[in-house]
């Protein structure tokens, strides 16, 4: 069942790289007391990915702060040696936090998982950005596979 508008997001870890190494971050934690925009992508270093949706997300931070956003989130289904690499590559530092989801446990938990096994890339995550408010999930964009229309940084602000 994929999550929906209304919904409380499922419990589930993920995890950030540190200096220390690998770091769980429970989605519980990342979610209470605050407003949060979390979007997906299929994958860190792929095209749209890099190039457009978290670049996005990146250069319009500070608007997400004007409008009351403690953090903006970065969700995709690669380990979080990946998503470091990927955090010093893209700038994210202070801006956007680069969560990893290496097993794909809480995309299948939101219902939202891709299955790419034949293009060589296994389950992934569908693109997606979710606006979520102490925890409940307040306004939710999912892309059709293939596409980049609505989970851009752009359309979330425009919700918000």
């Amino acid at each position: 069942m994929t999550i929906k508008v209304g919904d409380r997001l499922p419990a589930g870890t993920l995890y950030e790289m540190s200096n220390e190494g690998p770091k769980p971050v429970s989605v519980a934690d990342l979610s209470k007391g605050k407003r949060v925009v979390i979007f997906g992508l299929p994958g860190a270093f792929t095209p749209t990915c890099s190039a457009q949706h978290v670049p996005g997300y990146v250069a319009a931070a500070d608007q997400f702060k004007a409008k009351k956003i403690d953090e903006i989130v970065c969700l995709s289904v690669n380990d979080a040696f990946v998503m470091g690499a990927w955090a010093k590559d893209q700038g994210t530092a202070g801006k956007v936090r680069m969560l990893g989801d290496g097993s794909a446990l809480f995309t299948h938990a939101l219902g939202l998982e891709l299955d790419l096994t034949e293009r060589g890339l296994g389950v992934r995550c569908q693109r997606f950005s979710m606006l979520v408010e102490y925890g409940v999930v307040k306004a939710l964009h999912i892309e059709a596979p293939g596409k980049f229309e609505v989970s851009d940084a752009t359309t979330m602000l425009t919700h918000l």
